[in-house]
């Protein structure tokens, strides 16, 4: 009698559904660089701090709410086509590509000074996108957004509510209202100066938008979405508490427009809730501490601007307020520090996540006249600065 042995061949259909796990998280990787570096980062430094009772204080849950409140309006007018439209009327009042570019910019910087810089950004953005690649000039893109995001870092260090560490600044140290502005005027001058002088070299190219047979705004849905869109500034300005919009903006959104919440970009929330980790955790080691306590001394602005390059302004602010009682530095320090590195100001995380969600393949060249420009600025505005302090 003979026993026949078959061999167990290793089964394909496992080795393709390991693939298809890889292939999707390096594509996961790859759409989300930013959020994967929070991540790690956030991860690194809760080894370093375990969690407790603290991280809950990490977290701006005001920001977080106000940035998804913001986000789901602004998808639910991108779906009834309202920046679309308006894209359409900006361009056959600007006629070509300078002015369409200056309107774009100046609306982002007045936005920031009456909605916060990241609000701004939102809100915007989409409208720059629109103008430009129906009129074919996406050639400009990459620079347009990198001037509106340095006009809403920038245009909202006016405000005590333009920025939100200048939020933090303002109530902890008490300023007044006056003193504030004239602490701000002249680097807010300057950064009017810069921006408007760099979109004076953009060619006056004619705009010809591509006609298309769009359907009229929905009259009923679009004064709801506006209504909405007046109500998360309340939520900035807390003219009313931030949960209820947590609540209510959602809620009507649900029977409204439920594709508008299932739109929002909800790795960019992530984004922001790993780096309040990060820089928790960064302001309660002792080392960084001590060390930040004793560069102080020596020079408030420049070590508040250097600190934003690495843990952002947000976090750079509350960390060195409770160092220093030079708060004129501090405040102009966390500011013009907005520009810089991509981390500098997490609006910056929105510029990048709303460019690389068009053009993923030219992240790089994003990237690196990102840099160009924000070290440019912040290099000028820190030497100015340096003088009249």
């Amino acid at each position: 009698m003979s026993v026949k042995i078959t061999a167990h061949k290793p089964l394909p259909h496992i080795f393709n559904w390991a693939l298809n796990i890889l292939s999707a998280a390096l594509k996961f990787i790859k759409n989300n660089t930013v959020f994967v570096i929070a991540l790690s980062l956030a991860i690194i430094t809760a080894f370093i701090i375990p969690p407790d009772a603290t991280y809950i204080h990490y977290f701006d849950f005001k920001t977080l709410t106000c940035l998804f409140c913001t986000l789901a309006v602004v998808c639910a007018l991108k779906n009834i086509k309202f920046f679309t439209i308006l894209a359409q009327k900006i361009v056959k009042t600007a006629k070509n590509t300078r002015f369409a570019i200056i309107a774009l910019v100046y609306i982002t910087f007045i936005g920031s000074m009456l909605i916060a810089n990241d609000m701004a950004l939102i809100t915007f953005l989409p409208l720059g996108y629109y103008v430009l690649s129906s009129t074919h000039k996406e050639k400009y893109m990459a620079f347009t957004f990198i001037m509106q995001n340095i006009s809403a870092n920038l245009g909202g260090m006016l405000t005590p509510f333009g920025n939100p560490q200048n939020l933090y600044l303002y109530e902890k140290f008490a300023i007044s209202n006056s003193e504030f502005v004239s602490i701000m005027i002249i680097p807010f001058a300057v950064s009017v100066f810069l921006i408007t002088l760099c979109c004076l070299f953009i060619k006056k190219e004619p705009l010809i938008i591509e006609e298309r047979d769009y359907s009229p705004l929905p009259i009923g849905k679009t004064i709801l979405y506006i209504i909405l869109f007046a109500f998360s500034v309340a939520l900035v300005f807390r003219i009313v508490p931030y949960y209820v919009g947590l609540i209510l903006i959602p809620l009507v959104l649900l029977f409204a427009d439920k594709k508008a919440l299932l739109s929002v970009d909800y790795a960019l929330l992530f984004t922001f809730a790993a780096f309040f980790v990060f820089a928790g955790n960064m302001a309660r080691l002792d080392i960084i501490k001590d060390f930040l306590a004793a560069m102080l001394e020596r020079n408030t602005l420049f070590v508040s601007v250097l600190s934003c390059q690495f843990i952002s302004n947000v976090p750079s602010a509350i960390l060195l307020s409770q160092f220093t009682e030079n708060y004129r530095a501090l405040l102009i320090g966390v500011n013009i520090g907005g520009t810089g590195t991509l981390i500098a100001s997490l609006a910056s995380l929105i510029t990048f996540r709303e460019y690389t969600s068009h053009y993923k393949k030219k992240t790089l060249t994003y990237i690196a006249l990102f840099s160009a420009f924000n070290f440019a600025f912040l290099a000028v505005l820190t030497l100015i600065c340096l003088f009249i302090i």
